[in-house]
């Protein structure tokens, strides 16, 4: 299955099973490539987020005007905060961002039960590293990838390049299918 990519400087499509890296400044504005990636040519997505809570991504989808009824949101974050939660068809929690397995289950569940063009998006492994330590993320990552290739999905996976050392950015760099490189003045490039 071909999937659009409507992201700057990228091909115009990409096999199903496809995983994108995303190397961004820590600064980095990333809101804007991630809602292109999620809103087109799309019938369901996973966001899942270590990094911000599920009322802040609902909040960035409709500033973005993503088509929030096709979204299934995986907060990983209130918790563990102690936030009120409020678990729907919609939104979904596991305990910490260090919960790897959790995670993985909840991508499989929700790649299983929909049909169509899926796309799953990552923000960030930077954060499951800060939690879970660079192996246990390394792994998690890697489970997701797989999980793209089995239903034919495409992932965008956010990484903040300068927080991590350069034969980790490295490794990650070889496990994914493209790599898109967003500088700090908001260029964009990318290798597939």
């Amino acid at each position: 299955m071909e999937y659009q990519l409507a992201i700057e400087n990228t091909p115009d499509t990409i096999e199903g099973g496809t995983g994108i890296l995303l190397l961004h400044p820590s600064t980095g504005e990333t809101d804007r490539i991630d809602t292109d990636f999620l809103a087109t040519d799309t019938d369901h997505m996973l966001i899942i987020s270590t990094r911000t809570t599920a009322r802040e991504v609902e909040q960035k989808l409709e500033y973005y005007e993503v088509d929030e009824d096709c979204a299934v949101i995986l907060d990983t974050l209130s918790i563990e905060r102690g936030y009120t939660r409020r678990p729907s068809d919609k939104v979904r929690y596991v305990s910490s961002p260090d919960d790897m397995d959790g995670i993985v289950e909840q991508a499989r569940e929700f790649l299983d039960s929909h049909d169509g063009k899926l796309r799953v998006s990552l923000d960030s492994i930077t954060e499951l590293v800060y939690y879970a330590d660079e192996e246990p993320a390394r792994g998690a990552v890697e489970d997701l990838l797989e999980l793209l290739v089995e239903h034919d999905a495409v992932g965008l996976f956010h990484l903040a390049e300068e927080v991590h050392d350069d034969d980790v950015v490295a490794g990650y760099r070889d496990l994914f299918d493209g790599v898109i490189e967003l500088s700090e003045d908001g260029t964009v490039k990318s290798e597939f």
